[in-house]
């Protein structure tokens, strides 16, 4: 077993020896990623001495407002991604289209990510992440990006906190690494995350409640009943990252305003489901898979049902 400590980037150049056919891509893929992530946070921490709190006064595609962190953050990993000459095409939560950089015309991967989820709280101080989805690139057009969530070669996130921690798979198991910063490099914390089974902990914004089918308003009363805890943050990679190491389930359902749901399948669901999969969890749009759902647009919505299992 690898040992707790270990650099990320040894790490990565350890997995890739197991695949004598690697080419190094992929591992050059997620150095990129961990890069931009260290950039990223270096920005959270000071926002408020920088001056880049609060809204930008511009919204993306979804018609949210978007954050002034939010364009930082997608700048930082435009470049990085990019500049790595690793990824053919680019697609961001925060753009209404994919870019195609000109240093990836030879690349072998496309990338999906959000570059700042929950960027809405940091202004409370509440913790906030980078959310990332990578694919084999097929055709070279925009269709590319239309795979299914089970065909991804790895996923991951970054979580901004009291922390800054890299959680990301390959498809053999899922792994933590925390940032030491008084060396500049994500350091093995969490090696081969299992999510625990039979945790009596539910996350869901009960405030959406009489927006709910009858369906989920009874799954969620029946957590009442069981007494389970309600743990509920508001920023998804927050409660993702809780639910991922402590247990429980995660919900965000349909409800009456958003009846195909609220999270992006390309940039938060299926590189969440991917993980909770790998980690021994269970994931769902309530009726299928969300790693098996087919995207047709780059903004496609979905409803998420993570947990662990149950006996």
């Amino acid at each position: 077993m690898t040992k707790i400590g270990t650099n990320l980037e040894r790490f990565i150049l350890e997995e890739e020896r197991r695949y004598p056919s690697a080419s190094g891509s992929l591992s050059l893929c997620l150095s990129a990623i961990s890069a931009a992530g260290k950039l990223i946070a270096s920005q959270v921490r000071r926002a408020g001495l920088l001056n880049i709190l609060g809204k930008h006064g511009s919204v993306n595609p979804q018609n949210e407002e978007v954050q002034k962190l939010d364009i930082i953050a997608n700048d930082i990993m435009i470049t990085h991604l990019s500049g790595s000459g690793q990824f053919y095409a680019l697609a961001s939560e925060e753009m209404e289209d994919a870019i195609y950089p000109p240093e990836g015309k030879n690349g072998k991967y496309i990338i999906s990510f959000d570059p700042l989820d929950g960027s809405s709280n940091i202004d409370v101080n509440v913790n906030i992440g980078t959310i990332f989805s990578i694919h084999r690139k097929k055709e070279g057009v925009v269709d590319d990006f239309y795979q299914k969530g089970s065909d991804q070669v790895a996923s991951g996130y970054i979580i901004y906190g009291p922390a800054t921690m890299f959680i990301y798979t390959t498809g053999t198991g899922v792994n933590g690494f925390t940032l030491d910063p008084l060396v500049g490099m994500f350091l093995l914390s969490h090696p081969n995350i299992t999510i625990p089974k039979d945790v009596g902990i539910y996350s869901v914004n009960e405030g959406n409640y009489h927006s709910w089918s009858e369906d989920f308003k009874y799954t969620v009363d029946n957590h009442r009943k069981k007494n389970h805890k309600a743990r509920y943050i508001g920023s998804m990679v927050a409660d993702v990252h809780r639910t991922l190491l402590k247990g429980g389930s995660f919900y965000y359902p349909a409800d009456i305003k958003h009846e195909s749901g609220k999270l992006r399948l390309l940039y938060e669901a299926a590189p969440i489901a991917y993980l909770f999969q790998q980690a021994g969890g269970e994931e769902s749009d309530g009726q299928q898979s969300i790693l098996d759902i087919e995207p047709n647009t780059l903004h496609q919505r979905t409803p998420v049902y993570l947990s662990g299992k149950k006996s």
